[in-house]
């Protein structure tokens, strides 16, 4: 029995602000180490999945160049291997991806010329790890059209979710997507087993519905039930995190620095495979000091570092300090400057003496629903010496010192950037 996988890596991510202005979401930087399409991808590797779609759409290039031709995740193959596939317009049945639904069945070409008996949908966005080998033999023990990968949330969680109702045997008998009154918390993943044959008919019979958004939770899984397909529910129990909002991604690192983390990196038995440059060790200076973090190759701690993720090549320099902060690829945090509780993207330089997390004041950042007081700023950007940042504060990307006047950035306020 042939399974291949589908990856739906095409979305902007416009809830995680500056860190997807640039870049997929797929392709944000995760752990120090990773990229977030990382999880899924190897997840596949490890259940023994070698063909695999990457359904592309916004600002594709770094999630490009990331994968590449899948050697890292021993994808480089004559046969299967991954495949990246991204719209394209000029014919009838082609266009922009209109919704989830639509991506796979503007690919329905591909997933026939490999003639698979299962295909394995799944997001490019979460964080976790998953044997889809179970999954897959659950599906085929029930006899299923579709399983749905599920697991239980809060009930102040669950209006995020497509939430489900099923009967003794598992099989969904209700399926609601993102309900404003939620009727239980067993909620959908958004990872589908479909067999192939009843995915194809369901998505031409939805391609044809002018009514339809084009959507697996709101149209083709709802309609699937009402016409009695078998619909099974596939309880999952491990850790998992969809990382699409800044506090959440925030979250998922705090989450790594567990005494007993609940995602565990250090597990050969489950490696998660990335593409990684080579860079040369840690180098940890005379009067450093660094505390419960994850501090990856080629950066230089001079000051201090504690219960943060710095990636590679990062800098602190002497008398600096980083505190509950993820730190991205050569971001350099400047002698005597302060970051605290911030999120700072790739090459952003923070001036001498500068104080990211400033004050007492919390304001709530609207624009970009933080209140927790998290800061994040964009790619490139530098930050002036001396400038005072408060809480719940976003900065855009390529923006330098000149840009920058007064000495002080007051909580709440987002700058060079506007929210969707």
């Amino acid at each position: 029995m042939r399974t291949i996988a589908m990856i739906l890596a095409g979305g902007r991510g416009s809830r995680l602000g500056v860190l997807s202005d640039k870049r997929a979401k797929p392709a944000v930087p995760f752990a120090g180490k990773y990229r977030i399409i990382d999880f899924p991808l190897s997840n596949c590797v490890n259940s023994g999945i070698t063909t695999v779609g990457i359904l592309t759409q916004y600002r594709p290039r770094s999630l490009m160049d990331h994968i590449r031709n899948g050697a890292p995740w021993d994808l480089d193959r004559l046969n299967g291997g991954v495949f990246i596939l991204s719209p394209y317009q000029g014919r009838k049945d082609s266009d922009w991806y209109a919704n989830t639904a639509d991506a796979i069945y503007q690919n329905l070409d591909f997933i026939h010329n490999h003639r698979p008996d299962y295909v394995l949908i799944l997001a490019g966005d979460h964080v976790y790890k998953m044997d889809y080998s179970i999954l897959v033999s659950f599906h085929q023990d029930k006899q299923a059209d579709v399983t749905i990968a599920t697991l239980q949330v809060t009930p102040e969680e669950a209006s995020r979710f497509g939430i489900l109702q099923t009967d003794k045997d598992l099989r969904v008998i209700h399926f609601e997507e993102k309900p404003k009154q939620p009727k239980g918390t067993l909620a959908s993943m958004g990872i589908y087993v479909f067999s192939y044959e009843a995915l194809e008919r369901v998505l031409r019979e939805d391609a044809h519905d002018e009514s339809s958004a084009h959507d697996f939770g709101h149209n083709i899984i709802p309609k699937m039930i009402e016409s009695k397909y078998r619909v099974f529910a596939f309880p999952y129990g491990g850790y998992w995190v969809d990382v699409g909002t800044i506090q959440a991604y925030w979250e998922a690192h705090v989450d790594l620095l567990a005494d007993t983390p609940s995602l565990d990196l250090l597990d050969r038995e489950w490696v998660i495979h990335t593409r990684s440059e080579e860079r040369p060790p840690v180098n940890i200076r005379t009067g450093a000091t660094v505390n419960h973090s994850l501090i990856t190759d080629g950066c230089v701690i001079e000051g201090s570092v504690e219960y943060s993720v710095l990636s590679p090549g990062v800098r602190v320099q002497r008398g600096a300090a980083v505190r509950y902060s993820i730190i991205m690829t050569d971001a350099v945090i400047e002698a005597g400057a302060m970051v605290d509780h911030a999120i700072i993207d790739k090459r952003v330089v923070i001036g001498r003496g500068a104080h990211i997390g400033f004050g007492a004041d919390f304001t709530e950042n609207r624009d970009f629903n933080l209140s927790t007081g998290l800061s994040v700023i964009g790619k490139n950007t530098l930050i002036p010496p001396n400038l005072k940042v408060g809480h719940n504060v976003v900065i855009g990307s390529d923006l330098n010192d000149d840009y920058f006047t007064g000495e002080m950035i007051r909580s709440g306020q987002s700058i060079g950037v506007q929210a969707d």
